[in-house]
């Protein structure tokens, strides 16, 4: 009879521990892609693979935005691609799967495109054709659902095109938020540095806009 009730009370405890981490992981876990204090990753750990860039105009964008870089196609973030003070461009149309209208602004520049309509593959190159050096697409700012907003891994779609610039995915929560501050201050891009070294940087001391979830 002791044995069976010491044998309750440990399957007692192990329920109620499971339970306890269901909580925690409910509380830590918001997003899929979410930095978190509280999961025992280093920084290194949560930004392996992806990357980051900044915004330092306008003032109220001001934050460091992480992005993933397409998987299998276009060219990689790597050493020799370096943007200093450049524009993020909007592009016009915002899914940029037609010809882009703003091309003058885009080239040389990085262009910012949503998602939907094309392929991200076809996105990259309109933005190419258009004079862009690399491509940021974002969820469709009217589509997007805060609860389910996550990086998408960008795959080529096998279309076999000629794409040699760099793209990323970034959140749609962050993406709505630079494009509608853009419209709202009636400026046309923002000034951005792209990539920008993380890798040693606290996870406390990450500038990460106040709208992303840690």
């Amino acid at each position: 009879m002791l044995s069976i009730g010491v044998l309750k009370i440990t399957e007692t405890i192990q329920l109620f521990n499971c339970f306890l981490y269901f909580i925690l992981i409910s509380k830590v876990s918001s997003g899929a892609n979410d930095l978190h204090f509280y999961d025992g990753a280093s920084t290194a750990d949560v930004i392996a693979g992806d990357i980051f860039f900044e915004i330092l105009d306008p003032p109220e964008l001001r934050y460091s935005y992480r992005i993933r870089p397409a998987k299998d196609f276009g060219t990689p973030f790597n050493g020799s691609v370096h943007f200093e003070k450049a524009k993020l461009v909007p592009t016009v149309p915002l899914h940029s799967c037609s010809d882009i209208i703003n091309s003058d602004e885009l080239f040389g520049n990085i262009a910012l495109s949503e998602r939907g309509e094309c392929s991200f593959v076809f996105k990259t190159l309109k933005a190419q054709q258009a004079g862009a050096q690399a491509v940021i697409i974002t969820e469709s700012v009217d589509k997007w659902d805060d609860a389910l907003d996550h990086l998408i891994e960008m795959v080529d779609d096998k279309m076999d095109l000629d794409v040699n610039i760099p793209a990323g995915f970034l959140l749609g929560r962050s993406g709505a938020t630079i494009l509608r501050t853009l419209k709202r201050l009636n400026k046309r891009y923002a000034i951005v540095n792209l990539p920008i070294n993380m890798t040693h940087v606290p996870l406390g001391k990450m500038n990460q806009p106040p709208w992303i979830s840690w």
